[in-house]
Parts: C-alpha cells; structure tokens; sequence
C-alpha cells in the first residue's frame, strides 16, 4: 500500500489508529494551533484529542501528489463540543505534506479556510461556518 493510500485510511479512522511509521522522527508540523517537532509530540497531539472533543471526524476530500515528494490533502474536521448544549462544530482546511529521502513525512503544515474566531463562534447556537471557501 502506497502513502496515498495509507493516508487515506488514516483520515478514515482518525484520530484512532494513526499511521505514525509514515512520519520521521524530527517531523515539522504546525497548524493554526500548533508548532513544533517531533513525531512522539504528534502523536501526544492527536492522542489527546479525544479528551476534548466528541464524535471526531475528518472527512478527506481529496488527496494529490502536488509536485515530487509534496502531497496536499483538502478536509474537514468535525466534533461536538463538550458542552451542555454540545454543539456540533467544524474546520474545512488542507494540509500540505512534504516527504524526505526515505519517502516519510518531514513536515506537515494544516491551514484553515477560517478564521479561529469563526471556529469560536461556532460554539453559539445556531452559528456554523460556511465550508466552501
């Protein structure tokens, strides 16, 4: 199986079961969040999210080779809120992949077709963000 394919199975089960042999041991990864390296903090990362968030789902679009060793995926990732009224909330983004010699993922940077207020304000009720930006 190649790492299309093991990606997007990944982005099936997420965030359990993750492939993390996929990743090299200094990765870079940042998100909207997020900076740092290591693959043993990505994994912390992913890992605790289930602590947080309810019914997490990441929904892959698409996923291409975007040029030799870069990949891009396009998703959006939805949960409820651990809240009384637990609203359902969501970020479409993409992530931009880059691969190293040995065909691992080196650096791994998501970016969001929002705003982080607008995720915010997704904890009112009755406010969602529009996902076709």
């Amino acid at each position: 199986m190649n790492i299309i394919d093991r990606l997007r199975d990944d982005y099936q089960r997420f965030p359990k079961d993750q492939s993390y042999d996929l990743y090299a041991d200094g990765v870079y990864f940042k998100d909207p969040l997020n900076e740092f390296r290591g693959v043993d903090r990505y994994r912390t990362m992913i890992g605790t999210l289930d602590l947080w968030l309810k019914d997490i789902h990441l929904d892959l679009h698409r996923i291409e080779a975007t040029a030799p060793q870069h990949l891009e995926t396009h998703w959006t990732l939805s949960w409820r809120a651990p809240l009384p009224w637990q609203p359902t909330m969501s970020i479409p983004g993409w992530s931009e992949l880059k691969l190293d010699d040995t065909g691992k993922i080196c650096s791994h940077v998501d970016y969001w077709h929002c705003s982080r207020w607008e995720v915010l304000q997704q904890l009112i009720p009755g406010v969602q963000i529009r996902q076709n930006k």
